[in-house]
Order: C-alpha cells, then structure tokens, then sequence
C-alpha cells in the first residue's frame, strides 16, 4: 500500500499539488491565529522606567464580578476602560512598614505648552517645546539607578545634568523642572517662564532646575508634589507606588510587606510584572490579541479544515476510476482505505511544515500594525511556541484523513464487478448521510439566524457567527443538489443563446453536479466570509456616520491636535462674544454588567447645563429627558440598543465600573438613539472626569447666538490659547468622525483579506484542479471536431455560471447572517458598500475565469491525439 500510494502522488502531480497548496495555506493561517492567541496568553512588558525599582504597587487594570454559588459559582473578568490609579495616601501606609525605605508616588498626565518667553540672560527663544508629560517631583527619584546623585537639580543658566552653583530644591507652586535634554532641545534655560496647559488649569511656571535626562520617561515637567495632583485632574491618585528596600532587605521581603500595607487593594508586582504597571493598557491589548488569535483563530482553523476536506475529498473523487480499478483487480476496501491515508501521511505533514514559516511571519506582521496603532504597547513580542504549530499541521492532517475515509468510502466498498460501472457515471444525489447532514445544518443555521435576530448588540453578532458556517457546512453536504439547481436555472439563457459553447457549458454543467459543486462551494465561501465581515463593519460604519450627521448640531467644534482641552475651556468658550452655548465634551469608557458578564462601553461626560444640550447635540431621547441629569454621579442616560441588551428603562438601574474601576450604580433618567460614534452611556462630566485616563475634553460644542457672524465666533474661539486648538463647523467635524470611522474598521478589514485571502487560493486551486481533471474529456472534444475557440467558450460559461452560482448562494448567507448582526449592533437593515459588493463580484469573476481560462489554454497546447487514455 506504501507503494502504491508514492505512485499516485509521483503518477498524479495535479491532485496532489493542489491538496499541497491547501494544507500549506491552512497551515499558515492555523499558525498565525495560534501565534497571536499565544502571545496574548504570554504578552509581557519589560520594565524600563521602572527598571531599578524593585516592587511596584498598582490598582488592578480589571473588574471581576462573580456569579452563581457553590459549585455553580462563575467568575468574570474584563479590562477596565481607562488607567486605574491609587489613593496617594496609600503610599505613607506603605512608607510605614518596617523595611521599606521609600514608597514615592508616580502622577503622570499630559501637558501642552501653550506659549513660552524667555526670560533668563541669554536665554534661546523657547520655540519647538514638544508634548511634555508633567510629573510630581518625588518621582524623578523613580528612574534613577541605585547609587546615583538622585535629585540633584541645576539652579544655573545651562541645560546641563549636572548640578551647577547650589543644591538640589523641589519646585515650588509656580515653578517647574525640566529634564535636560528637553531644555536644550526647545532652547530653554533655568529662569525662563513657561505658560503650560494642563488638565486641572493653565498657567505660567518658571524653570527652577533641570535634571539628567531620562530616555524613559521621555519629555517631562516636574511640578511641585503638592501641585501635581490637582493638575492632572485626579487629586489624591496616583498611577502607580514605587516602594524601595532598607539596606539589606530583599525584594521578597519588601513585597511581602507592601502586600501587609495594601490589604488586597492593590496589586504588587516584581520583576518581569513591573512593566504591566508601567504599561497599563498591556490588559486590554492582552485580551484584544487573545480575541483575535481565540475567536478569529477558531473560525480561521474551521475553515481552514473545511477547505482542506473539499480539495482532499475533490482530489479522491477525480480517482473513484482508479479506485475501481483497483477493486476490480481484487483490492480489499480496508486496502483501498490504507493507500488514501499512507497519501494523506505523506502529503500533509510536509505541507503543514511548509506553512510554519510563512504563518510566523503573517502574525509578526499582524503584531507590528497592532503596535504600529497603539492597541499594543511597544515592547510586546511575539510568542512562537511548537503548540500553535503542532495544531496547525494536526489539523491539516485530520482533515485530510477524515476527508479521504469519507470520499473512498463508497467506491472502496463496491462489488469489484461493479466498480468500473458505477465509476463510470456520475451520482447525481448526495447519500443519505451527507442529505440527512446537509439539511440539519441548514434547518441550524436557519433556526441560529431567528435567534441572532432576538439578540442585541455583541450577543447578535456572536451568534450570527454560527450562521456562517452551518448554512456553508449544509451548502457543502447538499453540493450537487444545490449545483445541478444553480446549473438548470443559469444554463437556461445558455441552452437559448444557440451557439455551440453555450450549450456545451449548459449541458455539462448539468451532467457533471459533482464537479460544478466543488468549484462552485470556494466562490460561495469567499463571498459569504468576505461579504459578512466587509459589510459588517460597513453597516456599522454608515449608521454611526448617520448618526454623527443627524446628531452634532454644534454651529462650531473646538478640538485639539494635542492632549486635549481643558476643564475650563467650555466655560472660558461660553464667555465670548457671539458664544450662546459651549459644551465640553469629555470620552472615556465603562464597564456594564450585562447577564453575568462586563462588556466594554464608549462613556461621554458632557459640562454645563444638560438642558442645554440639546442646542449642540441633539441625541434623539425616546423616553425620559436629558436635564434630569445630575453631577454627582447618580444618573445617566442610555443609548436604545445597549437600553434593550441590558434590559434597562428610565427609572432603572444600571451596575456600571467607570474608567478606573470606580462602581457606580446610577438611575437611568432618559433613553436615546444615537450613540453610535457619540457615545452608548452620557453622563454630567464632573461625575466622570476623576475617573478618566485624562481629565481633558475631546471637544467643545458650541452655538451661535442669534445673529453672531460665524467667522467672528471662530476668531474669538481661535483665541483661547489652549495649545494644538483647532476650530472647525460641524461639517468639518462630521468629516474628521468619519476619517476616524474608517480607522477603526482596519481589524475587520484585515480578518476579511487573511480569511478572504486563503478562501481564494483555496479556489483558485480547487477550480484549477477541476480543470486539469477535464484533459480527457477536452481531448475527445477535440477529435470531436470542436474548435480551440469553442472549447474557450464553453470553459468560460462554465466559469460565469460557477462564479455567478457561487456568488448568488454567499450572497444569501452573508445576508441571511448580516441582518441579525446588523440590527443587533446599528438597530437598522444591513448596508451593502457599493465599492465592497463591486469588489467581490468583480473578483469572483475574474477569479474563475483565470482560473479556468490558464489550465484550459494549456491543455489545448496538448494534440487531440495524444489525451491519456482512460
């Protein structure tokens, strides 16, 4: 059997290399995912500016919620949406604990120059100070390696590190340290005034002093420790503790004790763990990589196995001849079973080793443009472990053993006196057990897309997931039935065209179903991946551009190119001239409590009177009223669909984790229905800016008063002096959001080109190997006395009515699963992009009429006379 097996992979190359081609492209998608989710399980930071101290305390970056009890008792956990912080005070109970020397809180927040003069003897001109991040000045001892001259300033004229002509003095309130290499970056000596914008105030600050500079920390502006709390608009929080030992105390020890001190507050980290605190949003980017490399990784890897069964049971199919031939000369079916699988143990490891590398290399790719867009932090590197690629070349493996039983089952377990008979003839009717399957997963995927249709929300769109691959997996089982109905209803306008090639394609496409279904279930495939995933986030992206449009009705938007805009820019916007209503509009996040479980959501804070709110955004509230909102954290009004998911009316009440962790539960006071790109949960700012990652507005709204020239209103607005202030109108912030929109759709749009990508070689190569298995029958044409160019015509109908049955049959399951997840997550019908639906028919067609014009034209190379014989 190991002989005969070698033989038909040396005596038929075609099959074999496009089975090859498949293992080899499952295997690198299987590897990518694998590598992804691995990194996300193992993702770690080193610590760099925390690299010399050697216990770092910090507040837990998740929420965990338990549920159920005893034995049924569930626990869940999600990253919080914003940097959780500590109560400074935390750090004297820890300073207190015998063994610890220090506990020095680490306060770091944005800081924009707004303007600078240079006041000092033969100072530069202070242009070109870039974005500073303003630090209380205990932690500038934070960076500094054991031994050094920690907090030593200079007090002299020159940007240098070295102290020069005094000793070493904190700040006072109106005074500031710079870091060296800032200074002499943006020419600015000690004596010069610095007007700085941060979070809490802008204001004016003399350079008292310059300190070594420190690569990472970057640029930094030390402020008084008694002013640096108010300012990044958190007062009494820090990001972070750094705790020092005494003379002889081991870092154990030492955090040991700091753990006695927080009581289960708060995490303690050591050693590698250090960079989590200093990279906190390393917990989100965790989950995302696992999301993608988990989620993502399950249905490439099922549709990999389910590409990998076609071609092996297509490329089995194309030899039933052989097989009953070999039946006929007294091969045993347990025989016949043992040659398939010794070519599947021969093919499908070395494929799967072929697709190692190039899978690697994918996800390397895929993490450097996940770090390239900040949703993981820089340091993060990829995990390339033997169990991603053991799964990959497995899975490649199973299939091809499991897809080869099935396909040489029935041909094996023929009568050897009936075998070259029934392999002669084409069954036209799947068998029972594949008719019995094929119906019970489209009857699944019909019953899985009413309930998607129930659900709202991530709930709609998970499981609409399953839509997908049960009407795809019936599509599979029921391929011949479904293509002789594809074939009978397209070969019409071909069987009346009356030219030759027409109805050659009319009438062998009906004779061949089983052959017409495997080529046409890749296109189906392609469509339906491609078109859910594309039009999804198209459907998304066009209601929350809808609903920006209906929603912002601000005559003006004053926005920011840096950190953002102050708490007092709303108020110092409504005093101007021609200012009727000015809103600042803060975005951060939360955390809801939704059947068990926290999903992540988008939080606006919005300032000033919220009665007024509607002058500038007009949200579309159902039910309730938006003035009923209150400061102190007690209300808050609701998008409709997340209303509907979370089963919240006005009256109600929600369970909700602010940004840094904070629970609230406040009552619901109105419900409305355009959050999409605004925001799914609105409350008043001052119950949400402590708790937000910064305390800066995104924008302030603002509203003409009546009769004010627009171009006057801009001019004063311009004139705020807050630094990077941008003025636009609402069509130039409508535009802006819809930039951003497209930004956010680029993990979709990857997912779609990686699985996308793979489904089209897997057609390409499937239609290809179709062909080439025609050699025969495009010989006998020949000698027939068929033309070069009939023949031509008659593989391009073929390949129009492949790539149009396949492209009918997707496209009803991309809709069919679209329109749950679309009112699920939009609360509208699907929206189909133009340019999206253009771009799949177009290479749809032009997949198969490539890959079913080349083979076809090299086998017309070969003379009539000379086809193999049967």
């Amino acid at each position: 059997m190991n002989g005969l097996a070698r033989a038909s992979v040396r005596f038929r190359p075609a099959s074999f290399v496009g089975t090859f081609v498949a293992l080899l492209f499952a295997a690198a998608v299987v590897t990518a995912c694998g590598t992804l989710l691995q990194t996300g399980l193992t993702a770690h930071v080193p610590p760099v500016r925390y690299a010399h101290v050697p216990v770092v305390v910090a507040a837990d970056p998740q929420a965990h919620i338990t549920t159920g009890h005893g034995d049924n008792q569930d626990s869940d956990s999600e990253p919080l949406t914003d940097q959780p912080r500590l109560a400074t005070s935390m750090a004297a109970r820890i300073a207190a604990r015998p063994g610890v020397a220090a506990a020095v809180p680490d306060i770091a927040f944005p800081v924009g120059a707004a303007h600078q003069r240079a006041t000092g003897a033969g100072a530069g001109s202070g242009a070109g100070l870039p974005q500073l991040t303003g630090r209380d000045w205990s932690a500038h001892l934070i960076s500094q390696p054991p031994g050094s001259p920690s907090g030593t300033a200079s007090s002299g004229t020159a940007p240098s590190g070295t102290a020069a002509g005094g000793t070493a003095h904190a700040p006072g309130a109106g005074e500031i340290v710079l870091d060296a290499g800032t200074a002499r970056t943006a020419h600015v000596s000690v004596g010069d005034t610095l007007t700085l914008t941060a979070p809490g105030r802008t204001a004016a600050y003399r350079v008292s002093g310059l300190v070594p500079a420190d690569r990472s920390a970057g640029p930094t502006a030390y402020f008084a420790d008694s002013v640096a709390g108010p300012l990044s608009g958190h007062p009494g929080r820090a990001d972070a503790i750094a705790v020092f030992p005494k003379p002889g105390v081991g870092t154990d020890a030492l955090a040991d004790q700091a753990r006695h001190a927080v009581g289960g507050h708060a995490k303690v980290r050591t050693g590698d763990d250090r960079g989590a605190a200093e990279q906190p949003q390393l917990a989100e980017a965790k989950e995302m990589m696992t999301a993608i490399g988990g989620s993502f990784g399950g249905i490439a890897t099922a549709t990999a196995v389910f590409v990998v069964m076609g071609t092996v049971a297509l490329a089995v199919g194309q030899r039933s001849r052989e097989i009953a031939l070999l039946r006929a000369i007294g091969a045993t079916p347990r025989q016949i079973r043992r040659t398939v699988a010794t070519e599947a143990l021969l093919v499908a490891p070395l494929a799967g080793a072929a697709g190692i590398w190039p899978g690697v290399r994918l996800a390397r790719w895929w993490l450097r443009q996940l770090v390239h867009k900040d949703a993981v932090p820089h340091g993060v590197t990829l995990s390339v472990g033997w169990i991603p690629m053991v799964v990959a070349v497995g899975a490649g493996l199973l299939g091809s053993l499991v897809a080869g039983y099935l396909a040489a089952r029935r041909p094996s377990k023929a009568r050897p006196s009936e075998a070259l008979g029934e392999a002669a003839v084409e069954r036209r009717r799947p068998g029972v057990i594949r008719t019995v399957l094929g119906v019970a997963a489209v009857v699944g995927g019909c019953f899985l897309a009413a309930v998607a249709a129930h659900e709202t929300g991530d709930d709609a769109a998970s499981v609409a997931l399953g839509v997908v691959f049960s009407l795809m997996a019936g599509v599979a089982f029921l391929g011949p039935v479904v293509a002789w109905l594809a074939a009978s209803l397209l070969g019409l306008p071909l069987r009346a065209s009356g030219s030759v090639s027409g109805m050659l394609a009319a009438a062998n496409t009906r004779a061949a179903a089983r052959r017409l279904a495997a080529a046409i279930t890749p296109i189906a495939l392609v469509t339906a991946f491609c078109g859910t995933l594309l039009c999804m986030q198209g459907s998304i992206t066009h209601a929350t551009s809808r609903q920006i449009h209906q929603a912002v009705v601000a005559d003006q938007v004053v926005g920011s190119d840096g950190a953002g805009l102050p708490a007092a820019t709303a108020d110092r916007a409504a005093a101007l001239h021609g200012v009727d209503t000015a809103v600042g509009v803060l975005r951060t996040g939360a955390l809801i409590r939704e059947s068990g479980a926290l999903d992540s959501e988008n939080l606006i804070g919005v300032s000033g009177d919220p009665a007024a709110l509607p002058k500038v955004l007009q949200l579309g509230v159902k039910s309730g009223s938006l003035a009923d909102l209150t400061g102190d954290g007690g209300t808050v009004a609701v998008d409709t669909l997340l209303a509907g998911s979370a089963h919240a009316k006005v009256g109600g009440h929600l369970s909700l984790w602010l940004g840094d962790g904070t629970q609230i539960r406040p009552k619901v006071v109105a419900v409305y229905e355009r959050g999409l790109g605004m925001g799914q949960l609105l409350m008043p700012r001052a119950a949400v800016a402590a708790h937000a990652s910064t305390a800066y507005d995104a924008q302030v709204l603002v509203h003409d008063a009546p009769g004010a020239d627009p171009a006057a209103v801009q001019r004063e607005l311009a004139g705020l002096g807050v630094p990077g202030l941008t003025v636009t109108d609402r069509a130039g912030y409508r535009a802006q959001a819809d930039k951003n929109l497209e930004l956010n759709a680029w993990s979709n749009q990857v997912m779609a080109a990686v699985l996308g990508g793979f489904a089209t070689v897997a057609a390409a190569n499937t239609l290809v190997m179709t062909v080439l298995d025609r050699r025969r029958e495009i010989a006998l044409l020949r000698l027939a006395g068929t033309t070069r160019r009939q023949v031509l015509g008659m593989m391009r109908w073929e390949a129009l009515v492949v790539a149009a049955g396949g492209l009918v049959i997707g496209g009803a399951i991309a809709w069919i699963t679209l329109v749950p997840i679309a009112r699920g997550l939009t609360g509208a019908s699907p929206y189909v992009p133009p340019g999206t639906a253009g771009g799949i028919v177009g290479g749809a067609l032009v997949l198969a009429l490539a890959a079913t014009a080349l083979p076809t034209r090299a086998l017309l190379r070969r003379p009539a006379a000379t086809a193999p014989p049967e």
